[in-house]
């Protein structure tokens, strides 16, 4: 884990794929782009400090405070009105992006109760990669007891890969724990 996954991708990832999937130019080779995490918060329409606390959250696990999403009409069904916050969002690039993915490759997911990897399925068709995880408590900077309720969150890793099937080998490359 000394070696930051930048520099693991320059070194030994790019010329892997670079060979492995024959491309004859450099610039076809995937690379990731960008890491969205965002968290839908309903309850924040009732309750302020939900979205406080997330907050909070967000900040911790990303080093990077989020975007507070507003709605964009109201629904009345749901007792939402237009633009009260709802959610939360935090785009991770360049060294930020790097380090994050590090650390949910090899501290975040292992610590999710009765993890044998992540699914292969998640990918979007164009590359992109989403992970949805149930508890927020698998990040090592989040406090147990500081917690006041159990929040998910999605997770998008966005590349430059041309299909599926080139992501999940990039992927694959940096470490990611997939089950099949």
């Amino acid at each position: 884990m000394n070696e930051s996954l930048k520099e693991k991708y320059k070194q030994k990832i790019f010329p892997e794929l670079l060979q492995e999937l024959k491309y004859n130019n450099i610039h076809e080779v995937p690379k990731l782009i960008k890491i969205v995490i965002n968290r839908g918060i309903g309850e924040a329409s009732i309750n302020n400090k939900a979205i406080d606390k997330s907050i909070e959250e967000f900040t911790s696990i990303t080093g990077q405070k989020p975007i507070i999403t507003k709605t964009k009409k109201s629904i009345a069904g749901f007792k939402i009105r237009e633009n009260i916050p709802i959610g939360l969002k935090v785009t991770l690039r360049k060294e930020k992006m790097y380090d994050f993915l590090n650390k949910l490759i090899n501290l975040s997911l292992p610590r999710i109760r009765d993890f044998r990897g992540i699914s292969s399925a998640q990918f979007d068709g164009r590359g992109n990669y989403n992970l949805g995880l149930k508890e927020q408590i698998i990040f090592p900077e989040i406090n147990y007891e500081e917690i006041d309720k159990i929040r998910g969150m999605n997770i998008t890793i966005v590349t430059t890969a041309k299909n599926d099937t080139e992501s999940l080998i990039l992927l694959k490359k940096f470490g990611m724990p997939f089950n099949n």
